[in-house]
């Protein structure tokens, strides 16, 4: 039987380009840089989507050298992509908004072959929400409260 856990966010304008965040009992800001009209009082939203998908390969990564106990000393994952500015800022439609492509990079520390280093690379992969998520379709649903 399948445990299903809800996740919510809320968010709230606080003027400028922050964006006060709200999960559980936590709050957070999203900002611009200060070359792009905000204060830089937080990560841009792009910028939470790939620390979103880094920690959650990383933490899901924590999990498995757990349970298989494996000798790895250290994760690092780096996240890059490239977008289109033009469509971001309204001049042009196409190509699309999003990034054309996302890259995370993932560096193991420890005693493991390179085969053991992919095998666990796809195990943690496989089963991270947030790459799940980048990698197929998902409804969203947008709509006015």
């Amino acid at each position: 039987m399948a445990t299903i856990k809800k996740v919510q966010v809320s968010t709230r304008w606080n003027g400028g380009f922050k964006v006060e965040c709200k999960s559980r009992d936590l709050t957070y800001y999203v900002d611009q840089p200060k070359e792009g009209g905000g204060e830089n009082t937080g990560p841009t939203p792009v910028e939470y989507l790939f620390a979103s998908l880094a920690s959650c390969l990383t933490q899901i990564g924590l999990m498995v050298i757990r349970e298989q106990k494996l000798n790895i000393k250290g994760l690092e994952v780096d996240v890059q992509g490239e977008l289109d500015m033009e469509v971001l800022m309204g001049k042009k439609k196409e190509p699309r908004a999003g990034f054309n492509n996302i890259v995370a990079t993932v560096k193991i520390d420890g005693e493991l072959s390179e085969e053991a280093k992919h095998k666990f690379l796809e195990e943690v992969d496989a089963r991270c929400p947030i790459s799940d998520n980048l990698m197929n379709l998902t409804p969203v649903i947008v709509k006015l409260g």
